[in-house]
């Protein structure tokens, strides 16, 4: 999700599904963005450092040669997939519409082009048949348009958007199962603060938890790693874990 505060999202009336999931599972109450804006923030979140990024331009300015969470995957023989919702074409590595493609990380990383284009693919279509289909591979990352992940709209539209495909999850044989981590997560927050909403679904995370502790992108990347017993990429090394604070 995209540009929207802690304070913005949670306690908000104009986030019912959000703020009822968060209350039912788990939430990071001091998360946080590690830049602004949007692109450095999706690395350090994939890779484990903004290699000095400091805009939202296309892959063809900023080649990414240093690894990430999708590499560590293809080394360890492990699934991935990126489903980007309003994308034309898979690895589409050109804004359209309104689908971003600085918030489509995968683009970047240039020893992915490959698999990127076998891996990185439109949501519509495809998000649905495989939670239907119990075939999420290890990690997806979803990433919802301009829209729908509250860039351009509203919180509310985003809140109705995972409204419709939380539920999904939840109710496919991927997480019926007991084997899967949904963490719903922004990039950055308004302004300049970068607290951001972060809540945690899971079957192991104990109702109603609240996790008080400071942890950003760095965190998530390193809680990712560890749960698919990956090594720790750059600042992920060093930063917390979040799997103690949500019984991962």
């Amino acid at each position: 999700m995209e540009n929207k505060g802690y304070g913005s999202v949670i306690g908000s009336s104009n986030a019912p599904f959000e703020n009822s999931i968060a209350m039912q599972c788990g939430l990071a109450t001091n998360d946080n963005g590690v830049s602004h804006p949007s692109l450095p923030n999706y690395l350090a979140a994939t890779g484990g450092s903004t290699f000095g990024v400091t805009d939202d331009a296309n892959p063809s300015a900023h080649q990414i040669s240093a690894n990430s969470i999708f590499g560590q995957l293809d080394q360890a023989g492990l699934m991935w997939r990126s489903y980007n919702e309003s994308m034309p074409r898979n690895c589409d590595t050109s804004p359209s519409g309104e689908y971003a493609v600085k918030h489509n990380p995968a683009t970047y990383y240039v020893t992915l082009r490959a698999a990127c284009g076998v891996n990185d693919v439109p949501l519509e279509g495809v998000f649905d048949r495989d939670i239907a289909a119990g075939s999420l591979p290890s990690f997806s990352f979803v990433t919802p348009n301009l829209c729908n992940d509250t860039h351009d709209c509203p919180v509310r539209t985003g809140d109705e958007w995972l409204a419709t495909w939380i539920p999904k999850i939840l109710a496919g044989p991927n997480y019926t199962s007991g084997s899967t981590l949904i963490i719903v997560t922004w990039d950055e927050a308004e302004g300049s603060s970068n607290r951001i909403p972060t809540i945690v679904i899971g079957p192991s995370v104990p109702v109603g938890t609240v996790a008080t502790q400071r942890f950003d992108h760095y965190a998530l990347l390193r809680t990712t790693e560890d749960i698919l017993v990956l090594p720790h990429l750059q600042a992920a090394a060093s930063a917390p874990s979040m799997a103690d604070a949500f019984g991962l």
